[in-house]
């Protein structure tokens, strides 16, 4: 099939039904994606790549709403390890999320209005069910790859356990089988600061004024466990912001207070109350051993996937000692996996920023080397 031109927003209703891990029947199906490149006559070079929790589709061309450049451009494109010149790059937002696909901000068929918390709850592998469907509208039957950092490595496993046969690679890069405790505890500080937002309302805001106030506050608490102490205290350590001395006042007096009130008011621009707690609740369910019988070895076995995990040694949200236990499980499956932990200063973001190494990871993973 001929693919739509580089980077341009598409959007696919499919008519389901898509049953959820809830038992709720999802019908129609709404998945806002772009595509970078041309499929080939083979269909053998499409490459899926998968979004973390704020992320979205527009994963190398510029955000409609920030004019920004896409979330991975330092992955994605010319001479880059993922190339649109030689593969198909699918990206779509998840189900749940606030860019096109469907979910809580979305208009209900039923009603003609937004969902709101009448949307079900979804999980991750919903999330990668809904993909599937793409896929089937797009005509492709087997990736190349899926590839993901983060969220988008969780949903890179659940590719691969819940379609093995139409996965031939998998990249997962800063990622977790399963969300800890302390993982869901700030997750759950997030959505208690939405909730407690008197614009809220129950999740019925969207004809008036949107819980802003809570939702900054979010995504600041969340910001905090992307970074590293010592990315920190480099960029800002007890640096006071513009101003000589302490205001003795609540005031953004250091800089670092500062750099995270901007973060959470950016962010109120570009996504969706309810959308996040959606979303943080479908990280919080995801147990990838509890889906195969309480052995996270299950989900792989018999698996033709090949595996390349990576992690990042700041990284306190989804530390190294997660992709080793999914390599010891990727192992005890039989399955073809190779690891390698790479050394960043800047925390769990790192893989959303410049890192030569982690591009030479990716490209030789693939076959895409130079």
């Amino acid at each position: 099939m001929s693919a739509p031109a580089l980077g341009q927003n598409c959007r696919a209703v499919l008519p389901g039904p898509l049953r959820l891990d809830g038992g709720v029947l999802l019908s129609p199906v709404e998945i806002a994606y772009e595509t970078y490149g041309t499929l080939n006559a083979e269909g053998t070079n499409a490459i899926l790549v998968c979004h973390a929790l704020t992320g979205d589709q527009y994963v190398a061309s510029n955000h409609p709403v920030t004019g920004k450049p896409g979330w991975w451009t330092r992955m994605i494109g010319p001479g880059k390890p993922i190339d649109p010149a030689r593969d198909f790059v699918i990206c779509s937002n998840v189900l749940g999320s606030c860019m096109g696909t469907s979910g809580p901000a979305t208009v209900n068929p039923a009603t003609g209005k937004p969902w709101g918390m009448s949307f079900p709850v979804i999980t991750i592998r919903d999330m990668v069910r809904a993909q599937g469907m793409l896929l089937d509208h797009l005509g492709i039957g087997r990736l190349k790859a899926v590839v993901g950092g983060s969220m988008g490595g969780m949903q890179a496993l659940s590719w691969a356990a819940t379609f093995p046969d139409r996965v031939a690679a998998a990249v997962v890069i800063a990622s977790t089988a399963r969300h800890s405790a302390q993982n869901i505890a700030f997750h759950e500080v997030g959505r208690q600061a939405i909730m407690a937002d008197p614009n809220w309302n129950g999740g019925d805001y969207y004809e008036g004024t949107p819980p802003a106030a809570g939702l900054a506050v979010a995504r600041m608490a969340a910001h905090i466990t992307y970074l590293s102490e010592a990315g920190l205290t480099e960029k800002f350590g007890r640096r006071l912001q513009a101003r000589e001395a302490k205001s003795f006042g609540f005031d953004a007096d250091f800089q670092v207070e500062s750099y995270l009130r901007h973060q959470g008011l950016a962010f109120t621009d570009r996504f969706d109350a309810n959308a996040y707690l959606y979303i943080t609740r479908a990280l919080d369910y995801f147990d990838l051993a509890e889906e195969h019988g309480g052995v996270l070895a299950n989900a792989f076995r018999g698996a033709a996937t090949r595996f390349c995990l990576v992690s990042f040694d700041t990284d306190w949200l989804y530390p190294t000692s997660e992709s080793r236990a999914v390599v010891q499980a990727l192992h005890a499956a039989g399955a073809a996996a190779s690891f390698v932990e790479l050394s960043s200063p800047f925390g769990h973001d790192a893989f959303l920023l410049d890192s030569p190494e982690l591009n030479r990871v990716v490209a030789g993973f693939l076959g895409n080397g130079r």
